[in-house]
């Protein structure tokens, strides 16, 4: 029986998530790649990954998936790594450039300026480098790694995700781990995805493994100790609780009512029988 193929995200949010794949006996289980979180949903798509950390936009193209239960990339405060980065104030935005590595943070970009920021505005996607997207377009959409180091001191910036929870009241889920139904054919019956992929979180988010995170990643993203730790405890919320499913399902709504995404299906879970949301 071959390995299932998990798609990873290469940010520094999702090494808790990958603690027991990269430090313990689990991750010979898998075949792990790491990518972009809009390639991790290509390969879902295509079947060159059987298990991914989709964006949550990728749930409304991608058929067949099931949302393995309780893990996310979510926030319920500003996440500080999904910015807008602008010369000008908001209002007077005329064109964005924006980072296609994630699907989502591009949906939840249209979602602010077509309900809330006065109307669409035309998006061109661009490599992640704030100052080669503002010598052609008055604002940037940036996200992951390469949002933490801006220096917002330099220009107008908006947090995606807290300023969906201030207009909205609601937490927003950027990410979760899916699995193609297709590929649960070929799964051990001893093979507990659910548990091996909660486990994994809940020892990458103990004290002393985020301190070893901590520690690794700072040379890394070239950005202190202290940044690192305060991010991935303060502004990363990893559980994908009731209150970030009802959130979750509220972008899906708002996404469908705005033309930019399909409908949704129903969070269908795996090992649960019906969607956890009534």
């Amino acid at each position: 029986m071959r390995l299932l193929r998990v798609s990873a995200i290469s940010y520094l949010n999702t090494a808790p998530l990958m603690w027991d794949f990269e430090h313990t006996h689990v991750g010979s289980a898998f075949d792990i790649s790491y990518t972009l979180p809009s390639l991790c949903a290509a390969a879902l798509q295509n079947g060159s990954a059987d298990i991914g950390i989709i964006p949550a936009a990728a749930y409304a193209t991608t058929p067949d998936l099931l949302i393995l239960p309780g893990v996310a990339i979510a926030s319920k405060q500003a996440v500080r790594s999904i910015l807008l980065v602008s010369k000008v104030p908001r209002e007077r935005i005329p064109t964005v450039a924006v980072d296609a590595s994630s699907l989502t943070s591009v949906a939840l970009l249209q979602i602010l300026f077509t309900k809330w920021w006065g109307g669409h505005r035309p998006f061109t996607t661009m490599d992640p480098d704030v100052e080669r997207m503002l010598e052609q377009h008055d604002a940037g959409l940036v996200i992951g790694d390469p949002a933490l180091k801006v220096d917002r001191s330099r220009y107008f910036t908006c947090d995606l995700a807290e300023e969906w929870i201030r207009l909205t009241g609601h937490p927003f889920v950027f990410a979760f781990w899916a699995v193609r139904q297709a590929a649960l054919k070929e799964l051990s019956p001893t093979l507990d995805l659910a548990s091996i992929f909660q486990e994994s979180r809940d020892h990458g988010v103990r004290e002393e493994n985020l301190e070893q995170i901590v520690h690794e990643w700072a040379p890394r993203v070239h950005l202190s100790e202290a940044d690192i730790k305060n991010y991935l405890t303060q502004n990363i919320h990893y559980y994908l609780d009731p209150a970030c499913l009802n959130g979750m399902q509220l972008f899906f709504r708002y996404a469908e009512e705005c033309g930019i995404l399909l409908a949704a299906p129903p969070p269908t879970f795996l090992n649960v029988a019906k969607s956890l949301i009534a």
